[in-house]
């Protein structure tokens, strides 16, 4: 099976050894995005509600390069550094999904890459 690097520049660039989706027949792997912007390659706030957005629109650009869009992705990890903003995300991701929702895990976690509140990444399918 061949492999294809999927990659936008409406998304942060890679921070390490790593691809922003990799596709492997029509499923697609989203590598983890925190909430950088991607033009500044920075944090976008240290509001949640403002960096949960950013991680969807970075995930977004990422999805739209592989010829998706929300309605493709079937799993969902979201990583919180504070279990108190699941109610927020759930929130948020309600802007971004239709039913049928995707399969999700919300994971705490003591620290994230550069300081950010959430990290998320997924698996889509393509039609």
């Amino acid at each position: 099976m061949s492999k294809t690097v999927i990659s936008s520049d409406k998304a942060p660039a890679a921070i390490g050894t790593y691809s922003q989706a990799i596709k492997a027949g029509n499923t697609v792997y989203l590598s983890g995005q925190i909430p950088l912007d991607p033009q500044t390659m920075n944090l976008v706030s240290d509001d949640f509600e403002a960096q949960t957005v950013q991680v969807f629109e970075n995930l977004k650009a990422v999805i739209e390069a592989a010829g998706g869009g929300f309605q493709d992705v079937v799993k969902l990890n979201i990583f919180l550094t504070d279990l108190a903003h699941f109610a927020k995300v759930n929130e948020i991701m309600g802007r971004y999904f239709q039913q049928p929702y995707p399969a999700r895990a919300a994971i705490g976690v003591a620290a994230l890459p550069r300081g950010a509140q959430v990290e998320m990444d997924g698996i889509l399918v393509l039609s």
